[in-house]
């Protein structure tokens, strides 16, 4: 007969052979090598996690100081000013920026993705001549820097639609598509079994009832990652606003207006970081919610080719 041995993990103790805890030198050091183990195989990972989170320690703890100590050496606030936050919120412009950044964020994500999904759906289900072509226009468009067009893009809506000092000029353009959200999207899609959707038609579901009924419904975890891209990406974007609000502080984001804001308390690093943390909250908290299905969909987009 052979003896079972049970594992536990690093932290627990040996125990005697009446459930007290072995406290030999034998046991000891058996906990000893385990916690070192333990330590050895998840180094790695503690490293990086260290590496990513003191950054953000650094500036909670810096926010939290007085005027005076944030200029100094000290890592530990001897007072935790909380009416920091206060503060930077009653700064003058602030709230408008928050609007202006939740506008911009929230229509250009609700434009592309609206836009994108019918267009990923007609290329990865739809069987027309072009097909390939147009794929490849997707793919062409995604390699295309933004800074290459945008003196002609400046020049339509300046001189033409008469539209700068606005974000409008960066919210219109994603009712149109984005390249990399609809590249996303059919690859997703690609992963639908074709079956579900013939099982629909022979229902009597048209394209378009296919599509809300069944597509979309299938399509939640890809549309999810799309939708917190392009969300990711509108509350950073700080190139589109100072190449068509700068010259209107009312239509300012926070990714812009933060650099307003710094210069003009470039001695209270205190409400610097105070501001900093107010403007990357919304998005770790968002992606700290979100993160199971921007998970996934990331992960399904790559299955077929």
């Amino acid at each position: 007969m052979t003896d079972t041995v049970t594992a536990r993990p690093p932290s627990a103790p040996a125990r005697g052979p009446l459930g007290t805890a072995d406290r030999s030198p034998a046991a000891r050091t058996a906990r000893r090598k385990a916690l070192l183990h333990w330590i050895a195989v998840h180094c790695l990972g503690i490293a990086a996690a260290l590496f990513f989170v003191m950054p953000f320690v650094f500036i909670l703890l810096t926010s939290l100081m007085d005027d005076r100590q944030a200029l100094t050496s000290a890592l530990w606030p001897r007072s935790w000013n909380w009416d920091n936050y206060a503060n930077v919120w009653n700064a003058p412009g602030f709230l408008t920026w928050w609007r202006n950044t939740l506008m911009y964020a929230g229509l250009g994500t609700l434009f592309t993705v609206v836009s994108s999904v019918p267009v990923a759906y007609a290329l990865a289900k739809f069987r027309f001549r072009g097909r390939r072509l147009a794929m490849m226009l997707v793919i062409s468009a995604m390699m295309l820097p933004p800074q290459v067009i945008i003196v002609p893009m400046y020049l339509f809506w300046a001189k033409q639609m008469h539209m700068t000092g606005s974000l409008w000029p960066l919210i219109i353009p994603m009712a149109f598509g984005d390249a990399f959200s609809i590249f996303l999207l059919r690859q997703f899609l690609l992963t639908i079994p074709d079956e579900y959707l013939d099982a629909a038609k022979v229902d009597g579901c048209g394209e378009l009832r296919t599509l809300l009924r069944i597509v979309i419904p299938l399509a939640k975890p890809g549309i999810a990652a799309v939708a917190l891209f392009q969300f990711f990406y509108c509350w950073n974007d700080y190139f589109g606003p100072q190449i068509y609000a700068s010259d209107n502080p009312a239509a300012w984001t926070l990714s812009y207006g933060l650099e307003s804001f710094k210069d003009n308390h470039h001695t209270n690093w205190n409400l610097t970081m105070a501001a900093t943390l107010l403007v990357m909250a919304p998005v770790i908290l968002v992606f700290f919610f979100a993160q199971k299905a921007f998970i996934e969909g990331v992960t399904l987009t790559g299955v077929k080719g």
